[in-house]
């Protein structure tokens, strides 16, 4: 080895540089914040649910939408895609673990902005 030469320590743990452009995971985090992803692991935090349940339980999101939302989702590692083999197909969504890990926070962030608001009064 020559001398000055510095040999680079290889780390087991390496973390994530999450303020770089080319981090995978502010992809994730993008996902998760994004205006519907919330929307989506909040909506699958009790039950797994077809696609139309999603649909209609979320108001206001087209179905271009969710579904452009559930594949980057699925494509994280957050949500699983169960397909049954029926005509037509059913297809059914869930929470993996490391979805349910993160909607653990979202879950607490909700319930503590929804407790904190004032009541609604009747309009």
């Amino acid at each position: 080895m020559k001398e000055g030469v510095q040999v680079p320590q290889v780390e087991t743990d390496r973390r994530y540089e999450v303020f770089h452009t080319d981090c995978p995971a502010r992809d994730v985090v993008d996902h998760v914040t994004s205006r519907w992803g919330i929307w989506v692991l909040i909506a699958l935090r009790n039950n797994d649910l077809r696609f139309y349940e999603l649909r209609e339980g979320i108001r206001g999101i087209s179905e271009k939408m969710l579904s452009q939302t559930l594949r980057a989702l699925v494509e994280d590692g957050l949500v699983r895609r169960e397909v049954e083999p029926t005509t037509p197909p059913q297809v059914t969504y869930g929470l993996t673990e490391f979805g349910r890990t993160l909607g653990e926070p979202l879950r607490d962030l909700f319930d503590r902005i929804t407790q904190g608001l004032p009541p609604r009064t009747a309009e």
